[in-house]
């Protein structure tokens, strides 16, 4: 009979309640099957035995087969430390030991041959090891022990209440020993066969007690290609559902709006990429599912004519349309872009934000039921239960990671069937976490930009040649452009990021004194009206200089704005120094970004700054920042829970994850609800992992 999995770790043999407490609060372990997934972080090799006379001046783990010869304490200034003589035929070494001494002495066998294993130091001319693992040699024969020894994670309060790494390699034991070391297979036959997998008993066993090399690095492969195959299967899964359970409203003409659009007042030539997304999209609307499509591209990438163009579809099948921004001044800037679009075809547009007033809002509220308003534009205010739409077809989304699941889904109740979604990002997202995070989505990208555009130069200075920047600001207002220049901020209320903005700007009013200079500036403890008096002078042109925080990040769209400069740039992400550099180049132009910094400068930092002197393509910059940060800051709190991966790593096993999804799809493909024989296993396993609240449970 197969042991139950489930079963709570406090009945394994060399637990008990004290332990079990231990590891539920410390690590997570509340079951057999937890246990089982507590991957060492590395290995030790103890195939080899060293004698005392082969000893090297560094400080490697080792072993030794010996014995103890004597005793001795030496007093120090807190306590004594006890010194134990340990020899083999070679030489002689000693061990010490600053605490336990008493429990030490009562438990060695003098004169026994033992096994010892710790980090060796050179001290005094003597060879010493503290704190040694010890174990007696038969003990040591005797052991399910392999020659590579795992090192698991532990946390300080587990190793002071006694359970060390060589306690949970016991528990470990104890729990292969428990269950015969059988565990139930999780993938299908072809699969294994094909991909030359260990089966699954194999696999764990070699994970914790490799017997080699090769074996360990088949089980790391088998057990992160399972892990990351049941993750896509899933969101592969809840994409094939959602496309056969909800259906979407079928826009079958594209029709004058459309093609007159087209024809007649497109500003520029489509890209071939932006070509190529509307042909997705088009596709999507006229299936009879609901479009669920992320729209991927770099800022000034021209993905706003696209939803515009998406939005002209809705209209031409009698349908409404809304975009939604999350901030106030990014909807106006959207509102303004599209208002002009709009103007030429006649169509009724209009923008609903948090200061909207009554009178207006009314005339919206109104016109949105009664089907005259066909656009609407606007913060989350669209969200609230009074916006009432005649017949919504198509909910635009943009900048998505700044909306809640929950304010998402309110807009799938505003028609009787949810309208079709489309979420648009400037932030690019790497391919690897694009496909673990987002891979229920459609996704399509906008991977090149409208021509004509210049590419902005990117040049990194040291606060040494702050003079020469000056220099170069005044040339540059000399020729009618205009300046940002950002300042970092933590916190909106730290005081002292307050006091470099404001340090920063008074020098910057002396530099550039009235009335020749006109300079703006925006930080997060002003008032919205005052924010926005200030934005619109820039805007304008009756300011040359902008002094911001990062409140413009997301935004502004200033094209007579050619410099970008970025204080104390090494306090910035990588995301965040491509979204602000993203705020220039916007004309025909050169643009240019000065990243400011001291001369301490870390790692990262450095390379943070040399990629972004290097390259301005936004997922190259994101595949950099990925290393550098990991997944679950990029993606935010509210998306970090999906990769709480036990052994795979998205970034390093980039090969094993496109090999897992390939090997989803193919078997969903050929039977989308598992029901062929070979697939049981696949069904059962995944039913389970449902169950059971563990990484593969995370979809709402």
């Amino acid at each position: 009979m197969s042991v139950n999995l489930q079963t709570p770790i406090d009945y394994l043999k060399g637990v008990g309640p004290n332990r079990a407490d231990l590891l539920r609060s410390e690590l997570g372990i509340h079951s057999y099957q937890d246990l089982i997934n507590l991957f060492p972080n590395r290995y030790l090799d103890r195939t080899k035995y060293y004698k005392i006379n082969e000893l090297q001046r560094h400080n490697a783990e080792v072993q030794i087969i010996g014995k103890l010869t004597g005793f001795r304490e030496i007093a120090q200034k807190r306590g004594k430390r006890l010194i134990g003589k340990f020899q083999d035929d070679t030489g002689t070494i000693e061990l010490v030991w600053f605490r336990g001494q008493k429990w030490i002495r009562d438990s060695i066998k003098l004169n026994t041959p033992y096994v010892i294993f710790g980090k060796i130091n050179w001290f005094n001319g003597v060879f010493n090891m503290p704190h040694p693992e010890l174990e007696l040699l038969n003990e040591h024969e005797k052991n399910l022990r392999s020659s590579m020894q795992a090192v698991y994670p532990s946390t300080e309060k587990l190793a002071n209440k006694g359970i060390s790494n060589r306690v949970l390699s016991k528990i470990m034991q104890n729990l292969f020993l428990e269950t015969k070391g059988r565990f139930s297979e999780t993938l299908p036959d072809h699969l294994i066969s094909e991909l030359k997998l260990l089966p699954k008993s194999d696999a764990l066993f070699n994970i914790h007690f490799p017997k080699n090399q090769t074996l360990l690095s088949g089980a790391e492969f088998r057990l992160k290609f399972e892990e990351l195959f049941y993750i896509q299967l899933q969101l592969i899964l809840k994409n094939l559902i959602h496309k056969s359970k909800i259906k979407g409203f079928p826009f079958e003409l594209v029709g004058d709006y459309f093609n007159s659009f087209y024809k007649t007042h497109l500003p520029f030539n489509l890209t071939n990429a932006q070509k190529r997304v509307i042909k997705e999209i088009r596709h999507d609307l006229g299936s009879n599912a609901q479009m669920n499509r992320l729209l991927q591209g770099d800022v000034g990438s021209g993905k706003t004519i696209v939803a515009f163009m998406s939005m002209l579809m809705a209209l031409d099948n009698g349908f409404q349309a809304c975009l939604m921004a999350p901030t106030e001044i990014l909807s106006v800037q959207h509102y303004q872009g599209l208002y002009e679009l709009s103007k030429k075809l006649n169509i009724s547009i209009k923008l609903l934000t948090g200061s909207t007033n009554t009178s207006e809002r009314k005339k919206i509220h109104e016109s949105l039921e009664n089907g005259e308003l066909q656009l609407l534009i606007g913060t989350h205010a669209l969200l609230e239960d009074k916006v009432k739409f005649k017949n919504l077809g198509l909910a635009i989304i943009d900048e998505q990671h700044r909306f809640g699941v929950a304010q998402r889904s309110k807009l799938w109740k505003k028609n009787t069937s949810p309208p079709h979604i489309l979420v648009m990002t400037a932030t690019p997202i790497p391919r690897t976490l694009a496909m673990s995070v987002y891979g229920d989505l459609d996704i399509s990208i906008i991977d090149e930009l409208p021509p004509g555009r210049q590419a902005i130069k990117t040049v990194h200075r040291y606060d040494k040649n702050r003079l020469k920047v000056l220099r170069f600001m005044r040339d540059e207002i000399e020729k009618g452009r205009q300046i940002y220049i950002v300042y970092p901020l933590i916190q909106e209320s730290s005081a002292l990021d307050y006091k470099d903005l404001m340090d920063g700007y008074e020098s910057i009013v002396r530099e550039f004194p009235q009335p020749k200079y006109q300079i703006s500036i925006v930080h997060g403890k002003m008032k919205p009206a005052d924010k926005d008096y200030e934005m619109q002078r820039f805007v304008k042109g009756e300011t040359q200089i902008m002094v911001a925080t990062t409140v413009i990040e997301v935004g502004v769209n200033v094209p007579n704005a050619s410099v970008m400069i970025i204080e104390s740039a090494e306090r910035f992400g990588l995301a965040q120094l491509h979204q602000l550099r993203g705020r220039v180049g916007r004309g025909a132009e050169q643009s240019y970004c000065i990243l400011m910094t001291g001369h301490k400068l870390s790692q990262d930092s450095k390379t943070r700054l040399e990629t972004m002197t290097r390259t301005s393509d936004g997922f190259e910059i994101a595949e950099v920042d990925l290393k550098l940060r990991g997944p679950g800051d990029i993606m935010g709190t509210q998306q970090s829970g999906v990769l709480n991966l036990k052994i795979a790593n998205i970034i390093k096993d980039k090969d094993i994850l496109q090999s897992a999804r390939f090997y989803a799809k193919k078997i969903l493909t050929n039977d989308p609800s598992l029901a062929l024989p070979e697939h049981k296993v696949i069904l059962k396993t995944y039913r389970e992992l449902s169950k059971y609240k563990n990484i593969w449970n995370y979809i709402s």
